[in-house]
């Protein structure tokens, strides 16, 4: 029996911006509909990005109706609300949640905050609710240093922090650099602010050495104020020379003490016009789009058993979703 599959993000949204796409297009992308059923997905996070220039936050508003559009039509898709977190498993469909990734989706560098803040509204708006927002992406942006710079928390990412206190919605810490994820932890802490911090899709930099994996001490600290670390599937960012270390990733957050933090969060996005090359194949085969869920879930059942395969495939995320909505 496929057990159920909750994955914490893909990019399916900006896939969708594109010309001529669909949700069925297999040969594009690893998070089309017919490999969600196949691997058992039940709950997917889509992101709303934007990369940091001119006129991003039409690019974030824009997912967002695209998501309200596929919740509207009728499809294998339903947005996810609180009366499903008792349902998800018995149902035919697939249940879908928003999140942003960088704050450049609804805040251009140049736009007055409070406009930028309108915009994020507009989107919750359209999506019905956010899983959780990245403040960045690769590069530096208003609110902080994203994971291939060193800038730490700016005045406005304070500002995002105190928005986002007590709305039910986690800060991502997948983008930050290094000083930004520390200076988030120290400002939070300071300020006595109630906001639960994951990372939907990283892996960890003591098994591969990248900017993009997390250092211990922070995944520490997301594994001890109960949130969330989703594993990445791109063979970038687990170990380009072998798929096996996704185990060696999944282990390394068990010895942290993550038994109940580890989930998916494969990341499965558009690459046919990345201009990376040296990336290509973006994923091994083994992990190469979402009807592999069973097939891994099969090999960390074999390593780390029943119970803590079930909590990785669903029970971590369902819970923390279920506190986070309580």
């Amino acid at each position: 029996m496929k057990n159920p599959i909750i994955d914490l993000h893909c990019d399916l949204l900006t896939y969708l911006t594109r010309p001529n796409t669909t949700i069925y297009k297999t040969e594009d992308v690893g998070c089309a509909i017919p490999f969600l059923k196949e691997g058992n997905v039940k709950l997917q996070i889509m992101a709303i990005f934007a990369a940091t220039e001119e006129k991003s936050h039409e690019f974030g508003l824009k997912q967002s109706e695209i998501f309200q559009q596929l919740n509207s039509d009728e499809n294998e898709l339903y947005r996810f609300e609180k009366h499903h977190l008792t349902t998800f498993e018995t149902s035919e469909n697939i249940g879908m949640l928003a999140a942003v990734e960088n704050g450049s989706a609804f805040c251009d560098e140049n736009m007055p905050l409070k406009d930028g803040f309108k915009n994020l509204e507009q989107i919750i708006e359209n999506v019905g609710s956010i899983l959780y927002i990245g403040f960045t992406h690769h590069a530096e942006n208003r609110f902080g240093g994203g994971n291939y710079s060193t800038a730490g928390l700016k005045d406005d990412g304070k500002a995002l922090i105190d928005y986002m206190d007590k709305k039910n919605i986690a800060i991502d810490f997948s983008h930050t650099s290094d000083a930004l994820a520390y200076d988030i932890l120290n400002y939070v802490s300071k300020e006595n602010i109630t906001v639960p911090i994951i990372a939907s899709h990283s892996n960890y930099r003591l098994v591969f050495e990248h900017a993009r994996n997390l250092p211990d001490d922070v995944a520490q600290e997301i594994i001890h104020q109960q949130g969330l670390i989703g594993l990445n599937f791109v063979r970038a960012f687990v170990n380009p020379e072998k798929a096996e270390a996704l185990q060696e990733h999944a282990a390394h957050g068990l010895k942290l003490g993550g038994e109940n933090a580890i989930c998916y969060g494969a990341d499965y996005f558009y690459t046919k016009d990345n201009p990376d090359k040296s990336r290509i194949p973006f994923y091994f085969k083994e992990h190469d789009n979402a009807a592999c869920y069973p097939e891994i879930n099969k090999i960390l059942e074999q390593q780390f058993g029943a119970e803590q395969m079930k909590k990785i495939s669903s029970q971590n995320a369902l819970n923390f979703i279920g506190r986070l909505w309580k």
